[in-house]
């Protein structure tokens, strides 16, 4: 089957620009996709990372420190941007002015300000594609919790929990780096870093909360910088967040969102936990192969349920459906969910559920400054829009 290349850029060569390496690599894992990424162009301030890539694929044709040679290329179709918050505005933007495709990294600018400047440039320059990283949702336990709502057969909700936890920082010797700056990282800390993964389904389904209480902590308050001196270390290690949310098909409930660096007991886990009236329903990135429910009968009797659900995609792929679902696996699928909708449109693609969009990061750019207030003023703040 003949496919349609997409030629990409990957500014910001770290750890998440070679899970897209890696993504691109795996290609074939996926069935029947009519749609390929290959990467052309690599940018890094730090050129020592070049030769992972350089060393891997031969098809790269650019490779520079500085990210407008990728722009002007004529190479590069799309821009996979994997860069600290505080650069967010700028070259996300110089990347749609150029006219290149984007697939960019959380939160989508370093504060709502920011995000509304990325917000009106795309508003010029519709003919570009752009959407935010979020693989968790595709997860096959999320993928099945996400069909289970369209269908609604939770009833009335009783509440919502999500989140994003891991153990990153629970180390209080590891040293500095700039997601424990603010001025890099922003004043949402953690919540920046990894708010849209526990957002994204809940956003998609117009969950939007209408006010917001947060509690924020700052746990170390100092790391040892690359100098081996202690210095301040000022953004918020953990959040929780509790919103009122209504729903037209829902009825009114609250949702719980936290997000947390420093999470003993965790690795790196995302859940998603729907309680309902006459259905309920769990799912645990850290128990990735098992769906818990818990269903109501007419009778009253309240029946728990455990379904191991394999690997179960929203992508078809080589792997056979005994087989566990990984974070590599979640990320091929949201890189295919990009590559079909550029290539398809969202009316075109293979299946519904498409990557975080920019209206999304808005919303999470709402969300997150309401919380910094609520945090500050230790009152509900109402969320703008």
């Amino acid at each position: 089957m003949a496919k349609k290349i997409i030629r990409f850029g990957v500014i910001g060569l770290g750890l998440m620009g070679r899970e897209f390496g890696s993504a691109a690599a795996r290609w074939s894992h996926l069935l029947a996709m009519d749609v390929q990424p290959v990467i052309t162009g690599i940018c890094d301030t730090n050129p020592a990372l070049f030769g992972w890539f350089t060393d891997h694929f031969d098809s790269i044709k650019v490779q520079s420190a500085d990210y407008h040679d990728l722009l002007a290329s004529s190479e590069i179709d799309a821009i996979y941007c994997a860069v600290p918050h505080n650069l967010h505005a700028q070259v996300y933007i110089d990347i749609i002015r150029a006219g290149k495709h984007l697939l960019g990294e959380k939160p989508f600018g370093i504060d709502a300000a920011a995000n509304a400047q990325i917000m009106a440039v795309l508003a010029e320059h519709p003919q570009v594609f752009v959407a935010c990283s979020s693989e968790f949702p595709f997860f096959p336990g999320a993928q099945r919790i996400f069909k289970l709502l369209r269908d609604n057969p939770f009833g009335p909700i009783i509440e919502v929990e999500a989140g994003l936890l891991h153990s990153s920082d629970l180390n209080p010797d590891k040293p500095l780096n700039w997601k424990r700056m603010a001025a890099i990282n922003g004043e949402y800390g953690c919540m920046g870093d990894l708010g849209m993964h526990p957002l994204h389904i809940p956003l998609r389904l117009g969950w939007q909360p209408r006010n917001v209480r947060a509690l924020l902590s700052k746990l170390v308050t100092e790391r040892v910088d690359k100098t081996g001196q202690r210095v301040p270390c000022d953004t918020w290690d953990n959040a929780t967040l509790v919103g009122d949310v209504v729903s037209a098909d829902y009825g009114q409930f609250p949702m719980t969102i936290k997000t947390y660096r420093i999470a003993p007991g965790e690795t790196n886990t995302w859940y998603l936990h729907i309680t309902g009236m006459r259905h309920s329903v769990w799912f645990s990135t850290r128990y990735p192969k098992s769906l818990y429910t818990l269903a109501y009968t007419p009778g009253g009797a309240q029946i728990r349920g455990e379904e191991s659900l394999g690997y179960e995609t929203a992508y078809p792929t080589i792997t056979g459906g005994i087989f566990e679902f990984g974070l590599s696996d979640a990320i091929l699928q949201m890189w295919a969910a990009f590559c079909d909708e550029l290539a398809h449109g969202r009316d075109g693609m293979k299946q519904p559920f498409y990557c975080a969009t920019p209206a999304e990061t808005q919303q999470q750019h709402a969300i997150l400054t309401a919380a910094l207030a609520s945090h500050r003023q230790t009152q509900v703040i109402p969320v703008a829009g």
